[in-house]
């Protein structure tokens, strides 16, 4: 249960078109990375930052092209970003499209950031990613940059060219790939990486604005994201009360200045996702004990200290609660199931 940011699958689709279309064996990747490429087949999946980071890594290394992310098959279609993508077109112009960018990106991605920054001749469209604890390849910032260029592009039917580019990492050895890419000469150990695009791009209207959908791919927008912050919230809370266990069950006082909120702000976003903090402290242990009791290394009595319980007879009675048998009872059933899996796997 650590910090976990997330993408979206449309997100990684697009990814997944990228690599393909250079060749690459994109199954063999994914596994290599540790990701189950089958798992684009559900829309709601989202892929953590750190498999994201081996992904490109891995890609960069079978292909022995550091500039993998620069490839552009001209197809940066709006489902690449999801239903933001169709929230961006129906904009009345460019500005107001990257401005839906960034106020809905943690649908597509909450391990980046979009921001505008006005600057001499236009505003710098900054992009930061986040790797947690893996360091984030260059590629990742790339292909970033260059599918946000394309896609607006695409909006407008034309091509456009950035004023200028902006990258953190250091000047590759040689610049051929983002001067194709780009038209715009790039910068490199900069202070942040982005795309600094023009007024009059900006101001240009939108050839597939529909100010009639804007409201509806508005409100569906806008209700994803509160989803997934409401999500957000509950994870976080999990992860604030796994920390503090080991000392007792924690206030839900204590956990909603762990999240930086009120009590009050706390419990009422709680309620609005049909849960409360005694629900949620009681599914975290469950949980929790489930994990443990799969390692036989750990005894009874100190799965019960790493769940919060001070006396041995509050934690059987819970496993009761949870799994109608004791500690000891669901250990020994759930270990000579798995001892049975692993013969039949043995067999076949």
């Amino acid at each position: 249960m650590v910090n976990k940011r997330t993408t979206s699958s449309s997100w990684m689709r697009g990814v997944v078109s990228t690599l393909s279309a250079q060749g690459l064996d994109v199954a063999a990747l994914f596994a290599q990375a540790g990701l189950r490429i089958e798992n684009l087949e559900h829309g709601d999946f989202r892929w953590p930052t750190e498999g994201i980071n081996r992904l490109w890594t891995v890609a960069a290394e079978r292909s022995g092209n550091p500039d993998i992310g620069l490839f552009n098959p001209d197809t940066p279609l709006p489902v690449h970003y999801g239903l933001v993508g169709y929230a961006m077109m129906s904009s009345p112009d460019l500005e107001t499209g990257l401005a839906r960018l960034i106020r809905y990106n943690g649908v597509v991605s909450s391990a980046s950031t979009i921001s505008f920054e006005p600057a001499k001749g236009g505003k710098w469209t900054r992009v930061e990613l986040f790797g947690n604890e893996t360091p984030i390849p260059r590629q990742r910032y790339d292909y970033m940059a260059l599918i946000m260029l394309t896609f607006c592009r695409w909006m407008l039917g034309r091509p456009i060219k950035p004023l200028a580019v902006a990258f953190m990492h250091p000047a590759p050895v040689s610049l051929a790939a983002y001067d194709k890419a780009f038209g715009a000469p790039p910068r490199f150990d900069a202070a942040f990486n982005g795309l600094l695009i023009s007024s009059e791009d900006l101001a240009c209207k939108l050839p597939s604005a529909a100010p009639e959908l804007a409201d509806v791919h508005d409100r569906i927008a806008w209700e994803a994201l509160r989803k997934l912050e409401r999500a957000e919230i509950s994870r976080r809370a999990r992860e604030a009360v796994v920390r503090h266990l080991p000392d007792g069950a924690p206030s839900r006082a204590t956990i909603a200045a762990a999240l930086s909120m009120s009590d009050h702000t706390f419990q009422r976003r709680l309620t609005s996702e049909g849960t409360s903090f005694s629900k949620l402290v009681d599914e975290t242990r469950r949980e929790l004990v489930q994990h443990h009791l799969t390692d036989t290394r750990l005894s009874s009595s100190e799965i019960a200290y790493l769940v919060g319980y001070s006396d041995q007879s509050t934690f059987f009675r819970a496993t009761h609660r949870w799994f109608g048998e004791s500690p000891g009872e669901y250990r020994a059933r759930v270990t000579a199931g798995n001892a049975r899996e692993i013969a039949e796997a043995l067999r076949k």
